[in-house]
C-alpha cells in the first residue's frame, strides 16, 4: 500500500468517524442535557458536545444562558468557550480529511478566497455569532490548512464572547424574575 492510498484512507476514516459522531451526538442530545448537574465541568462537556456536531444543531448556548442564571456567569462563559472551541475540532478535521472531496467544489474555492484573505476574522466573527455557518469555516479552515494554533486561539476568543453574552443574558433574567 503506497503512502498516498494510506493517507487517503486515513482521510476518509476521520471524515466517516466525524460525521458518525455528529449523528450519534445529535441523536443522543437529550442525555447530554443531564450533564448539566455537573456544575462548570458539565457546562464544559455540553458545550464541547454541542459544537463537536456538523450541521446537526445541539443548542448548547441554552444551556449556557440557563447556567448563567445559577452559577458565576463569567466561570460559565470560560467553561462553555472553551469546551465550544475544543469541540470545533470537529469541523477542522473533517475539512483537513476531506479537502480532496470538496476542493473541486464551486463553492470551495470562493469560500477558500474569503479565508485566505480574511480567515482570522471570518473564524473570530462566525464563532461569535450564533449559527450554523460556523462549520463551513472550521471545514474550510481545514481544507486550507490553517495552522491549528490560529483556527484554535480565533475560535476560543469568538466563542468565550458569544458565551459570555448567553451567561451574563441568563444571570440577567434570573434577577429579573428573582432566580
Amino acid at each position: 500500500m503506497t503512502k498516498e492510498t494510506r493517507g487517503r484512507i486515513l482521510r476518509i476514516a476521520i471524515l466517516v468517524g466525524v460525521i458518525g459522531f455528529s449523528v450519534l451526538l445529535f441523536l443522543l442530545r437529550d442525555k447530554i442535557q443531564n450533564l448539566e448537574a455537573l456544575g462548570y465541568p458539565g457546562i464544559f462537556l455540553i458545550s464541547l458536545f454541542s459544537s463537536a456536531t456538523i450541521v446537526l444543531p445541539i443548542p448548547g448556548v441554552a444551556f449556557t444562558g440557563a447556567m448563567g442564571m445559577l452559577f458565576n456567569p463569567f466561570w460559565i462563559a470560560m467553561f462553555a468557550g472553551l469546551g465550544s472551541a475544543i469541540g470545533e475540532f470537529s469541523g477542522y478535521l473533517a475539512g483537513l480529511s476531506g479537502q480532496k472531496v470538496v476542493e473541486n467544489a464551486q463553492w470551495a474555492s470562493r469560500i477558500e478566497g474569503w479565508m485566505k484573505k480574511y480567515g482570522e476574522v471570518i473564524i473570530l466573527v462566525l464563532a461569535f455569532i450564533p449559527n450554523p455557518l460556523f462549520d463551513m469555516a472550521g471545514i474550510s479552515a481545514g481544507i486550507l490548512k490553517m495552522p491549528v494554533w490560529r483556527f484554535f486561539l480565533w475560535t476560543l476568543i469568538g466563542k468565550i464572547l458569544k458565551q459570555m453574552v448567553f451567561a451574563y443574558g441568563g444571570a440577567s433574567l434570573g434577577r429579573w424574575f428573582s432566580i
